[in-house]
């Protein structure tokens, strides 16, 4: 038996649905997915098998404008995905088109693209019409050479298996990267804290998100099977503490509850979440911060 296997990197704009497709095609939740943009941070490998072959997912951060430090950081690592992979996914908001960001990404596309498998994925099918898809996949084409074109949405599963069918067999011949069980290549402690991280994205609203990140401080598995989780939500201001913590304390005990129920049903078994807000006022411009999201300190310097 020939076996495949290769990295697959998923790269477009903010909220293209990169994180949603990871998902859906390693069949479990390895990347967080929320409305609000840019809250993918490290390069989260997702790990899916299709017949002989094994399709590793690097779901880079989104491609935008970075203005600040961790912004930067961010951009290089998913070019630094793209440029690592065997195979890169450029997906793109049907609805959205060719955008200003699409524009700088198939221009970024044009410097590392050449003699590399590169295909495209139009993605969210589902809300427009025909004509303006083809138009659509017309002018991409017409922007780059690219190696294929797929109509998916990654939400709903249309088309994702025949782009996955299409990338198992353009995969290089080879062993497996990873046991055939594992969906990640995340330590758990990482997993866990974007799971928290996803929870308050979600709870909470306009910049805050982006001025918090989440850390897993430590993990102890106990003799009856469960494990006891504490984490350290790090915020820049004593404002901002208040507001994670919420009336009464009712915010934080939402989003420790809604985490905890994700991570047990994720690993399977009892998880006792315990979380701390701490206010560390630059903690934007630590390198330890950065080396726990996965991303290099050095790439976020002006």
């Amino acid at each position: 038996m020939t076996t495949r296997a290769g990295f697959v990197a998923l790269i477009g704009e903010p909220n293209a649905g990169k994180s949603t497709l990871t998902n859906r095609m390693v069949g479990a939740k390895v990347s967080i997915v929320t409305h609000k943009v840019q809250t993918t941070r490290a390069r989260i490998r997702g790990v899916a098998l299709e017949g002989d072959a094994q399709i590793v997912f690097v779901d880079t951060p989104g491609l935008f404008e970075p203005k600040r430090r961790l912004d930067r950081a961010m951009v290089a690592a998913a070019w630094g995905g793209a440029a690592d992979a065997d195979i890169t996914v450029l997906l793109v908001e049907a609805q959205r088109g060719i955008t200003p960001g699409v524009e700088t990404i198939l221009e970024g596309l044009a410097e590392i693209g050449k003699g590399r498998t590169i295909a495209l994925a139009i993605n969210k099918i589902d809300r427009v019409k025909s004509e303006a898809l083809l138009s659509l996949t017309e002018a991409l084409n017409e922007r780059f050479d690219f190696a294929q074109t797929f109509m998916i949405s990654a939400e709903k599963g249309h088309g994702v298996q025949a782009l996955r069918e299409w990338l198992a067999g353009q995969l290089p011949e080879g062993p497996w990267l990873y046991p055939e069980d594992q969906i990640a290549d995340l330590p758990l402690r990482m997993i866990a804290a974007e799971m928290t991280r996803e929870k308050l994205t979600l709870r909470l609203h306009q910049e805050l998100p982006y001025q918090l990140t989440v850390e897993t401080e430590s993990w102890e598995e106990r003799k009856d099977g469960s494990a006891r989780v504490d984490q350290i939500i790090y915020v820049m201001r004593d404002g901002h503490k208040g507001i994670v913590l919420g009336n009464k304390g009712s915010t934080i005990k939402a989003i420790s509850q809604a985490s905890r129920e994700e991570l047990s049903e994720f690993l399977g078994r009892k998880v006792h979440l315990f979380l701390q807000v701490k206010v560390r006022e630059n903690w934007l411009n630590e390198a330890e911060r950065y080396s726990e999201m996965g991303l290099d300190f050095r790439d976020g310097k002006a």
